[in-house]
């Protein structure tokens, strides 16, 4: 007979099996809800449609003004999103292109939605305006007023009149081409040449551009005249003139391209590559080979039509003004500066492009002579310096960040390296040329890319820096990949976004797409 005093002893076989399945899930399965990046809309915003399509027609002549006058697709899609929130907008997604701007504001389930779109029907490097048009973003973002007081102070930015007359421009136009040209060792009659043709060639350009002329011909015609100039130098020299001397035509033609490749939006290309608005990169970048190839159309006529007559343009050997690095920084600092002011960059940017533009050349000149980097590497290395000092110190001045690296990296366009291949491509029609030509001009394009990939990698290293001492979280890039939030409390926050338009820029339930 079995005793029934005994206690049964306890079976933990089965009972240890939902303790390991919820351990299991524990360890494999996330705690908290995705990342708040995509945006969910909960409830309407209480923002009546009568203004919300007063404030997002504000807010899309904000952004073409600003993409029009020069600024990256992520600053443009920052002053977006940070003017519709600062008016109660909570729902917007923006898409910026290198032609257009597209705004629409969801408005919930049950309510049509406000779309709209602008095309950008003109673009000029205008770095004033645009800096006017930042202050202006980052005061409504603080202080929103009525909407039409808004667009009345719109308004008087935009149509405010340039800090520097037209002549001042040429002139500057002229002086940079004369540091280019003693930059790589011309003499004093081809610095003087250099600047003739330079105030020449911007005038015909700005005469072309009114006209209407397409940009690819107007390149063509701004890069024939110094060739056209340099032929006739060559001539001069045929006939026994004695005032010309012994001196390289070949430099004016240089400097002209560097004058014709500072207008080209190489860094901007590259800034939006990185932030991720690839198709606003890959329209600027086109823009860029189109343009570089209407330099090497015009050349090509003009070193032709020199070679048939008898009077070829012999290549100049020297590459430097001399060993003197503080006369070659000089030179560096005159260019960064004349380019600012064409650009229409404030009394402040351009003081700050100039020292910037001396430090980039010094910083060349380091890493060639010392520490025997490559042309590639040392002209990257110096843009990475120029991005990186010039965001931080453009953050403290309140100027544009854009003005000064772009500036500042125009001494160190390969102008007679591209010259070099397309009159080794020209003058050699056996083929040999080709053999030749082709990788100067690779050498060359590589050069740009390394300077437009410095400068923008060290402008996002500084972000990153400032981003960390603020106590804010950086932008993610449009299209970024981004991980899950390991803290689950953290996933509905709503840290400010660092932005170069404003320190609040944006908020993680805006979307912005490119």
């Amino acid at each position: 007979m079995a005793r029934t005093d005994r206690l049964a002893r306890p079976t933990t076989a089965h009972r240890s099996l939902p303790s390991l399945r919820a351990s299991t899930r524990r360890a494999m399965r996330p705690s908290g809800p995705p990342t708040d990046e995509i945006p969910i809309w909960t409830t309407p915003d209480g923002v009546d449609s009568v203004t919300a399509q007063a404030v997002i027609d504000l807010a899309m002549r904000a952004g073409v003004a600003m993409i029009a006058t020069g600024a990256a697709a992520a600053d443009v899609t920052a002053t977006v999103l940070t003017l519709t929130k600062a008016y109660g907008l909570s729902s917007v997604h923006v898409d910026v292109t290198y032609t257009s701007v597209t705004v629409s504001y969801h408005r919930g389930p049950n309510a049509d939605p406000i779309t709209v779109m602008r095309i950008v029907r003109f673009r000029v490097q205008d770095y004033t305006r645009l800096e006017r048009l930042r202050g202006l973003i980052v005061d409504l973002s603080r202080d929103p007023v009525p909407v039409d007081e808004a667009r009345v102070r719109f308004d008087s930015v935009i149509t405010a009149p340039h800090p520097y007359r037209r002549w001042l421009v040429t002139v500057a136009g002229g002086a940079l081409a004369a540091g280019a040209a003693g930059l790589v060792g011309a003499g004093p009659f081809i610095i003087l040449l250099s600047f003739l043709t330079a105030t020449v060639v911007g005038r015909v350009l700005s005469w072309l551009t009114g006209a209407g002329v397409a940009a690819f011909f107007a390149q063509c015609v701004g890069a024939a005249i110094p060739t056209a100039v340099a032929t006739l130098v060559v001539a001069a020299q045929s006939a026994g003139m004695t005032f010309v001397g012994d001196v390289s035509p070949s430099l004016v033609v240089a400097s002209g391209i560097v004058l014709l490749l500072s207008g080209l939006s190489v860094v901007g290309a590259a800034e939006d590559a990185l932030e991720g608005y690839y198709v606003t990169a890959g329209a600027r970048a086109f823009e860029v080979i189109v343009l570089s190839l209407g330099i090497a159309v015009g050349i090509s006529v003009v070193l032709s039509l020199g070679n048939r007559l008898d009077y070829p343009i012999a290549i100049s050997s020297q590459t430097l003004l001399s060993d003197d690095v503080v006369v070659q920084v000089v030179c560096a600092v005159i260019i960064a500066v004349s380019f600012a002011v064409m650009s229409y960059a404030s009394g402040r940017a351009v003081a700050v492009a100039g020292v910037a533009g001396g430090l980039g050349w010094a910083v060349l000149a380091l890493g060639e002579r010392l520490l025997q980097l490559g042309a590639v590497s040392a002209s990257a290395t110096a843009a990475l310096v120029i991005g990186f000092a010039a965001r931080l110190v453009a953050r403290h001045l309140t100027i544009s960040a854009l003005a000064v690296t772009t500036a500042a990296i125009v001494p160190l366009l390969p102008g007679r390296m591209a010259y070099e291949g397309i009159s080794q491509i020209v003058t050699n029609p056996d083929g040999n040329g080709f053999a030749v030509g082709v990788p100067t001009l690779l050498l060359s394009f590589g050069l740009g890319l390394g300077l437009a990939a410095g400068v923008s990698l060290g402008t996002y290293f500084a972000s990153l820096l400032v981003a960390k001492s603020q106590g804010v979280r950086p932008r993610p890039a449009a299209g970024a990949t981004l991980p899950a939030d390991p803290d689950p409390d953290a996933s509905g926050s709503t840290a400010p976004v660092l932005s170069e338009t404003s320190d609040l820029a944006a908020t993680s339930d805006a979307d912005a797409q490119a």
